[in-house]
Order: C-alpha cells, then structure tokens, then sequence
C-alpha cells in the first residue's frame, strides 16, 4: 500500500512537472505585450568602443527575424535590429528559438515585414525549469520533507511579496512588518518541514528569540555609535528612512542562519535523547555545545561569503575605475558587514539559547513518559 502511494506521489509530480513547463512554452496569449520568437540571427558588423574613463568594449549588431507569437498578427514576421556589446552588462545576443517581448512599428518594412524594437526577453520557461530543477533534488532528497520544504517556501515568497506591497502602497511600519513576517516565517517553516512536535517548537522559540536578540543588540550599537561606519549609498535611490529599511532587511537576514541553527541543535538532542533515553542533561548540554562548536564557524563564514559575493560586481566597477582600495570595501561593503555581523551575533547567541530551550523541552517530554 505505501509503495502504491509514492508511486501514485511521484506520478502526480512528474505529471504536474510536465505539464507546467509545456504551458510556459504556449502561454503566450496570456501577456498582454507582443512576443516574437527569434527565426535567424545574422551579426551586421562589430566595432571596439572606449568610454570617457578609458575602458574599452566591443559592440556588436544583430539582424534578426522573428515570428509574433500573440495579439492579432500572431504568426507574421517581424525584422528587428539587436545591439549588444561583449561585457553583456546590460544588453544580450540573440539566437534562433530565444523570445523576446517587442514594440511594434505598425509601418511595414521593406520586404513586407513588421518592424520593431526589442524591450525585454521572456525567460518565464526557464525559470520554471530551475524551479522544479530544485524542487525535484528537494523531492529526492527529502522526499515528503523536501515537498513540504517547497510548499514553505513557495508560501514565504507570495508572504513577503504581500507585505512588501502592504508597506509600499500603504505605508506600514516596516519593523512591524519585518517582525510580523518573521514569526510567521519561523513557524510555517519549521512546522511544515518538520512537523507539529516539541522538535519544532523548540526550534521556533529558540529562533525567535536569537533573532530578535541579535538585531536588539545591532539596533542598541547603532543608537551608541550614531550609526558611525555604516554608508546607506546603495540605498540613495529609495524614497523610505534608510535605517528602518536596514533594520527591516537585517529581521529577515539573519532569520536564515538562526533558523539553521536552532533546528540543528534541536534535532540533534532529541536524536541523542531517542537513541538513549537514560542520558544525563550533562551529557546533552555537552554535546549540544560541541555541535554548535562546529556549526558556529562554518555558518559565520557562510554569511559572510553569502552577503559580500552580492557586492562583488560593483567591486569590480569601482577597481576598473581606479578607485582607493579603502574607499571602495567601505562604500560597498559597510552594510554587508554589518549583515554578517548582526547574523554572527545571532549564531553565536542562539548556540546557547537553542541548547537550554531544547533540553527543557526534553525534560518535559521525559517527565510525561
């Protein structure tokens, strides 16, 4: 009977897999903006360029035809006109089968075609080919787990997609909302992937508690220091206070290493507990603090590969440009640090926290037995 249901499971999944990637290729009527695929690809010509600073780059030209594949000339040509460069920072060369959405010129060209220009590339296919991509390692790996695992995250997305929206069009408090978003994340998360028991709630007061304690701890620097060291220039372009903005992303920042800690040292003790239930609360404690021992460090370096990676191509800029090494870490990475800082505070502080919370859920459940 089980293995017919994972049968019937895995069938059900494929099937669902199959059938979302054929509608993304054939979804086309569903946007409201032309969409040509691209038929031929011819490169016109090439030329080297060099900017006011030096640097130089080669721009190349494109001849494409393409098919409109939605809106009332579906099916007719379209001769378009690509410029793109080698870096690719901002533009793409095109190949036959690629789709790109487009602005029609009603007026017909030469040879009796459309004529336009080119304004995004449709890339929904593909990202739905990563996303089961992942969600089929999560399946195989963690079976139901892994299925659940999608589901929380799936729902933590529309979630923060929601609240974000919230914020912006109504002007909420973002702190309230960044709190409001964490518990919910926190208990969603741990719930679906490991189930209603005192594993999970261990790990969900554990974390809670690391997370609001290492951002208190951040926000209570800040207002000591005057928030001296931290430079909000990637943030110039928002219309909101940079510090609630930061405060808000370091919430929901750190929330991911604390969560993974918490659920680490919980599972391990009650492991430990259900392979033996005769241990002492010594041996536990003991443990639980070798595991975090070992966690500690790699998750802290983790962070901090995580936050500084995202900065990387801005470095680049900046170098490229000749700026003071100085100059360029502290304007770029001031905030990163500060992130992978305020995730290390709460690594290390949940180490504790998540031990003593967990064993006292240990010895309630051992006192019931």
């Amino acid at each position: 009977m089980r293995q017919r249901g994972q049968l019937i499971f895995y069938g059900l999944f494929i099937f669902s897999m199959i059938m979302s990637i054929v509608f993304v290729y054939q979804n086309h009527n569903l946007y409201s903006r032309p969409i040509a695929q691209i038929i031929s690809a011819n490169q016109e010509d090439s030329k080297q360029v060099t900017d006011e600073y030096g640097n130089t780059d080669e721009k190349y030209t494109q001849s494409l035809t393409a098919e409109l594949k939605n809106g009332k000339h579906a099916g007719k040509q379209i001769d378009l006109t690509n410029e793109y460069s080698f870096s690719g920072a901002y533009d793409n060369a095109f190949t036959s089968g690629d789709e790109v959405f487009v602005k029609l010129d009603e007026n017909k060209s030469d040879s009796g075609d459309f004529a336009g220009d080119i304004t995004g590339v449709k890339r929904d296919k593909y990202v739905m080919i990563m996303a089961w991509v992942f969600t089929l390692a999560l399946v195989l790996v963690g079976k139901m787990q892994g299925l659940f695992t999608t589901v929380s995250l799936a729902f933590n997305i529309i979630l923060l997609s929601f609240a974000l929206d919230l914020y912006v069009k109504l002007g909420m408090n973002l702190i309230w909302i960044s709190i409001l978003l964490v518990i919910l994340f926190t208990i969603v998360s741990l719930l679906l992937v490991n189930g209603w028991n005192e594993k999970s709630f261990a790990a969900i007061i554990a974390t809670l508690l690391g997370t609001f304690v290492s951002v208190g701890v951040v926000y209570v620097v800040m207002l000591l220091t005057s928030e001296e060291g931290l430079l909000y220039e990637e943030m110039q372009f928002l219309t909101r206070p940079y510090t609630l903005v930061f405060l808000g992303g370091l919430l929901i920042g750190s929330l991911g290493a604390v969560m993974d800690v918490a659920i680490s040292i919980s599972a391990a003790l009650f492991e430990l507990y259900e392979t033996n239930k005769q241990i002492s609360m010594k041996a536990l404690t003991a443990s639980g603090y070798d595991i975090g021992k070992d966690i500690m460090g790699t998750m802290t370096n983790i962070l901090l590969f995580a936050y500084i990676s995202g900065s990387i191509p801005i470095l680049i800029v900046y170098f490229n440009n000749h700026s003071p090494l100085g100059f360029s870490l502290s304007i770029n990475l001031s905030l990163e640090i500060a992130r992978a800082l305020a995730g290390g505070i709460g690594i290390v502080l949940t180490i504790p926290i998540g031990l003593y919370v967990t064993i006292f859920f240990i010895q309630r459940k051992k006192a019931k037995q």
